[in-house]
């Protein structure tokens, strides 16, 4: 089944609206109904110290990735906020392009649960994985 907001008018609006998005180089791969998935390009405004990509950054994606998940689901609601988030860092992401791969867990009336796993480009092992919780604003 189709998603309720296409790539491109994701990917529109979150250029429009969420002033990380360009700056970090985060794009619209795929959307489905429940499922997202982004690439951030690299750049090396990204790393830190050690030559890891930031964890903000990270966190940022996987945001932005939820935030598709959901809308994918729900349709363009600007007022669907993240409520909770959470980032478990598993492995030092190298100078490339990261991959997140988001799935919602459970789709309520008020609350939308969600999964995001974040891949470097060309690697097999997870570099983090993040749940959220989204707000989803009343009809």
């Amino acid at each position: 089944m189709a998603p309720k907001i296409s790539v491109e008018e994701f990917q529109a609006f979150i250029e429009d609206e969420i002033p990380l998005v360009p700056l970090f180089g985060i794009r619209t791969v795929a959307m489905g109904r429940g499922t997202a998935t982004m690439r951030m390009h690299f750049n090396e405004t990204l790393i830190r110290p050690g030559g890891t990509v930031a964890g903000p950054a990270l966190m940022g994606l996987a945001d932005v990735t939820l935030y598709a998940v959901v809308l994918g689901l729900i349709g363009r609601k600007e007022l669907a906020v993240t409520t909770n988030l959470v980032i478990n860092f598993l492995r030092k992401p190298g100078p490339a392009d990261v991959i997140a791969e988001g799935k919602i867990l459970k789709l309520g009336k008020r609350l939308a649960v969600g999964e995001c796993s974040l891949y470097s480009i060309g690697e097999e092992d997870l570099v983090a994985h993040v749940t959220g919780t989204y707000s989803i604003p009343p009809e």
